[in-house]
């Protein structure tokens, strides 16, 4: 009889302690706008992260009346989906000129965490995701950056979550590229202080590449940049994996002047524009010459138009679901994505990472 009481005390425990390390998959949207967010499917996210708010002096600040009301309405979704989580973000592409200034006095960290606090109180929002691109390593031209951002961002992230508190969860956007995750963060101290790190593995062939290839690829092909190569490098740095969240892009990067070797991939070329996930059937079609292709290494499909010598690269409902299930696969923290406002209203990319998470759950 003691026998069997051990017995049955040990799968109790087995099954309780696989309950308790298995964690809900996070989808993360950023939004920025581009189409009114009531028609879509907010009951499938975890986090929706309004972006952005500046820096004002010192003060973390949200620009004008018009981003305080879709703060309003996005926390008003909560009556929608219960277990959403509403986020502010710092920052962006060209959003924090004077962050490295800023954050580089202890008076300038204080203040800002003390108006993170007040502004997050303000709007019943939970919590904060600091977009700094970037400190130490160059970002948008001409802002700054320096070695000290590196200690000083540190600082700051002890800053604000002393002020915020454990009952609002503090997040940051990371570079996906080599450089950045070598140089600009001192992951041990940061990480212990972060519910996650958004890694923002898209964008590693930019608007500055003279040579095209993927932009948001899951695996690396022709490149070292890719979602894990970005997770290994993290996790090799010490960080838990399941604060890793990679991210997927709802937009496309067209490039130009491409000769058709390879269907125009690592090839010379020159960036043309973005084209979001929505506008994809209208402006792709092969009615005006781009044809799709797949590239079975790095996980990633791209279009060629060989009239136009046109070259783009983009995720699809494919890689994204390979993505999540990379996810959870790997045990990580989630997957998000930029931005919300790009997508489909129905059976788009957000759809199709909802639907591998859901046959995993």
């Amino acid at each position: 009889m003691a026998d069997k009481l051990i017995l049955v005390t040990f799968f109790v425990l087995s099954a309780l302690s696989s309950f308790a390390q298995k964690k809900e998959v996070s989808i993360l949207a950023y939004y920025v706008g581009g189409q009114n967010p009531d028609s879509f499917a907010i009951e499938k996210l975890t986090h929706i992260i309004f972006s952005f708010g500046h820096l004002k002096g010192n003060q973390f600040s949200i620009d004008n009346a018009r981003d305080s009301a879709m703060i309003q309405k996005l926390v008003s979704f909560k009556a929608r989906n219960p277990h959403l989580k509403v986020m502010l973000s710092l920052g962006g592409w060209g959003g924090c000129a004077t962050c490295s200034d800023v954050f580089a006095t202890r008076k300038g960290r204080r203040q800002f965490a003390r108006s993170v606090r007040s502004v997050n109180d303000y709007f019943h929002t939970d919590g904060l995701d600091l977009d700094w691109e970037y400190p130490v390593v160059p970002g948008y031209p001409g802002h700054k950056f320096s070695l000290e951002d590196k200690r000083n961002f540190t600082a700051l992230v002890k800053q604000v979550r002393k002020k915020i508190g454990w009952n609002n969860e503090l997040s940051f956007a990371a570079g996906g590229s080599k450089t950045f995750i070598d140089s600009a963060i001192d992951w041990k101290p940061v990480m212990e202080k972060m519910d996650r790190v958004n890694l923002m593995s898209y964008d590693l062939v930019g608007g500055f590449a003279v040579v095209t290839g993927h932009h948001t690829p899951l695996y690396s092909a022709g490149a070292t940049g890719s979602a894990a190569y970005g997770v290994e490098q993290l996790i090799a740095k010490g960080v838990d994996k399941n604060k890793i969240v990679i991210g997927a892009a709802f937009y496309g990067r067209m490039f130009e002047n491409v000769r058709d070797t390879l269907n125009g991939l690592y090839q010379e070329g020159k960036f043309l524009r973005g084209v979001p996930r929505r506008n994809f059937e209208t402006e792709l079609s092969r009615d005006s010459g781009f044809v799709s292709h797949w590239d079975s290494t790095a996980h990633a499909p791209y279009f060629y138009n060989a009239s136009r010598n046109h070259f783009f690269t983009y995720d699809d409902e494919r890689s994204v679901a390979e993505k999540t299930k990379y996810v959870i696969d790997q045990g990580l923290g989630g997957i998000m994505f930029w931005q919300l406002g790009e997508d489909l209203y129905r059976d788009g990319l957000l759809d199709a990472i909802y639907e591998v998470k859901k046959k995993n759950e």
